[in-house]
């Protein structure tokens, strides 16, 4: 509780410094506090240049991040969250400290400079950073360090965005990528504490200033629910668009790699001149397009503009989230579908920037499928909660179709693309690589379904196993049952505990021969048994017994 206290404090303080560094370099840079907020106006530190200057700014930004970045702390390029994803499922949640002061300053350079990306990503390097730091000092076990870690993402994003709740779920659901008591009470701990200094600093206010919305007419939720789809198809779209563009630059250059921001910043400028709406996070744009201030045309415009803006800014090898954009993207489809609604239907499609604000968190949902997140963050963000039933639907619809579509999200997908597996084991690991058919041990003896717990008892006690699977009356596989189970049956009360063993019985994860070991171990962990029963790829029939002990053994043979 003090770690995470501590923790909350430090990423509270450093999203301060973090905030106060975007501002100042953005001023020196434009000129102005937020460009977007009078896109094409010029800057009046060189207002000879008028709205040219913006061909030079990420040139200028390049030259300054892009050697911190090569020199110091590579992993501090990009947008940050993969990379805490990866430390926390197979690096033990060990994050080098000095990524925390080179992200900073990269960051605030790239979205000063005029990069086209948000703040999310590196205010979560930043504090995880930060809470790995703090648990190396302490001395704290594994699983410790990479709940510390969870904590400094929360206080970061809590405070970044005065979003409490949306900054504990964002750590349990993307970082942790598990929800327990602990979790939530450390995360909340450091969360709450992150948004007092933030709250502080910046005030008590929703982050973004929206008009209120309402849903007036049941027939808006068919359109909220399409709405959830289309905006699928576009997060989708982003994921892949980004990291095309990626692979594209990648590919154009062949010189050092501290000068390719500079270099690549000339492309960034030129798009910048043509859209200055892209210059930075870009919310005064967002906010005026929720409010009806655009015309479809343009809005497509500033989608597409925004998708090549994000993308070049992070091939080039610039620093920034793409949460914000993925925002920024939503706004703009929900906008111009409500305008299209409207049009169409106008006595029943309703405000245009309910759409737009539901669209925001679908995009996001689809680009990043973590729907608790985007709930909770829409509402936080706005302080709406009047169109929370619509933005649940469009949500949840575009998670599913956003995982029929692609098994990575935007986060995922950079690391599979250099062949890590979040799920699988890490490069090296002693333990993981094996296919479960290697390592098995022979089945058990299966219990009869009709079995009574009494003999089952013995069976188990005997058995040397802490569960045994179990056949139907005509031999089937029907799942397993536990000595747990048993145990706590036989502890009722004799007129209304289960009878039979059939009555207990509960399928397990299923485990296959052909299966890596790494992806078959959470099915193992979370059996109250010592194991689990391995199916036959063909027929689902169970073939041979995964223990604790067997995949221990595993590592013996690998090393030998």
């Amino acid at each position: 509780m003090v770690l995470a206290v501590a923790i909350g404090a430090g990423a509270g303080l450093g999203s301060v410094v973090f905030r106060w560094c975007i501002q100042a370099f953005t001023h020196l840079f434009s000129g102005h506090a937020d460009y977007t907020a009078s896109p094409g106006s010029h800057n009046p530190h060189v207002p000879w240049l008028g709205p040219y200057f913006v061909l030079l700014a990420p040139v200028l930004g390049g030259l300054l991040y892009g050697p911190l970045v090569n020199r110091f702390a590579k992993e501090a390029r990009g947008h940050g969250v993969p990379e805490v994803m990866l430390a926390v499922a197979q690096g033990g949640g060990r994050i080098s400290p000095k990524v925390a002061v080179v992200k900073t300053l990269a960051s605030a350079l790239t979205i000063g400079s005029g990069g086209s990306v948000g703040r999310e990503g590196p205010i979560v390097q930043i504090g995880s950073a930060l809470g790995s730091t703090l648990g190396r000092v302490a001395q704290v076990t594994e699983g410790r360090m990479k709940l510390l870690v969870a904590c400094g993402a929360a206080g970061g994003i809590a405070a970044t965005f005065n979003a409490p709740l949306a900054g504990v779920f964002f750590a349990m659901e993307l970082i942790l990528g598990t929800f327990s008591a602990e979790a939530f009470g450390a995360t909340v701990l450091a969360s709450v504490t992150a948004s007092v200094i933030g709250r502080a600093a910046f005030g008590d206010v929703a982050f973004l200033n929206l008009p209120a919305f309402h849903v007036d007419h049941l027939a808006q939720y068919a359109l909220f629910a399409l709405l959830g789809v289309v905006a699928a198809v576009v997060g989708v779209g982003f994921s892949r668009f980004l990291y095309l563009v990626e692979d594209t630059c990648d590919w154009a250059w062949r010189g050092p790699e501290w000068l390719r921001p500079a270099v690549g910043g000339l492309a960034l400028g030129l798009v910048l001149l043509v859209l200055p709406q892209m210059y930075g996070v870009g919310y005064p744009v967002l906010e005026k397009a929720t409010e009806g201030g655009y015309a479809v045309g343009f809005l497509l415009l500033l989608l597409v503009g925004k998708m090549v803006a994000t993308s070049l800014t992070i091939g080039i090898g610039g620093s920034g989230g793409v949460f914000a954009p993925s925002l920024f993207i939503g706004a703009m489809l929900g906008a111009a579908y409500g305008i299209g609604v409207r049009d169409l239907l106008p006595g029943t499609a309703g405000a245009v920037g309910a759409y737009a604000l539901v669209a925001m968190g679908a995009v996001f949902a689809g680009a990043a499928r973590a729907p608790i997140t985007a709930v909770v963050i829409l509402f936080e963000l706005t302080g709406e909660y009047s169109i929370i039933l619509p933005l649940m639907l469009a949500i949840v619809l575009a998670t599913g179709v956003s995982r029929l579509l692609s098994r990575d999200t935007i986060y995922t997908l950079k690391l599979s693309r250099r062949g890590i597996d979040l799920d699988g084991p890490a490069r090296g690991a002693p333990i993981g690589a094996q296919d479960v058919g290697t390592v098995m041990e022979p089945l058990p003896s299966p219990l009869p379904s009709s079995t009574a717990l009494s003999d089952a008892a013995d069976l188990l006690s005997l058995s040397g196993h802490g569960a045994l699977p179990v056949v139907d009356d005509t031999g089937n596989y029907v799942g397993v049952v536990t000595a747990q189970a048993v145990a706590e049956a036989l502890a009722e009360q004799a007129d209304t505990a289960p009878a039979r063993v059939g009555q207990l019985t509960e399928p397990p994860a299923p485990v296959t021969v052909d299966q890596p070991l790494a992806h078959a171990l959470p099915a193992l962990l979370s059996t109250a048994g010592t194991g689990v029963p391995v199916l036959d790829t063909a027929h689902g029939k169970p073939v041979g017994w995964l223990s604790h002990h067997s995949a221990l053994r595993a590592v013996h043979t690998a090393a030998a």
